[in-house]
């Protein structure tokens, strides 16, 4: 799975960090640091941090399938 993180629109809120500690970790207070090539073991969690980023700044390749549409989610 294919991860792309916009990080000029995102703001630290960390909600990604928080429901996919594998994947998504803050850097101090404001940087997140990503794995681009998140596991498939992660979807799950992943299609959740999508869904949850309140600037939809991350998209992601490889969750077609998983309820919410959530590849589609963040634009």
């Amino acid at each position: 799975m294919r991860l792309v993180v916009d990080l000029n629109r995102c703001q630290g809120y960390a909600q990604c960090a928080f429901l996919a500690p594998d994947v998504f970790t803050m850097h101090g207070e404001e940087s997140l640091v990503y794995n681009p090539q998140a596991e498939q073991e992660h979807r799950e969690r992943v299609a959740r941090a999508i869904a949850a980023c309140p600037v939809q700044a991350i998209t992601a390749d490889g969750l077609d399938g998983l309820a919410g549409g959530a590849s589609d989610a963040a634009h």
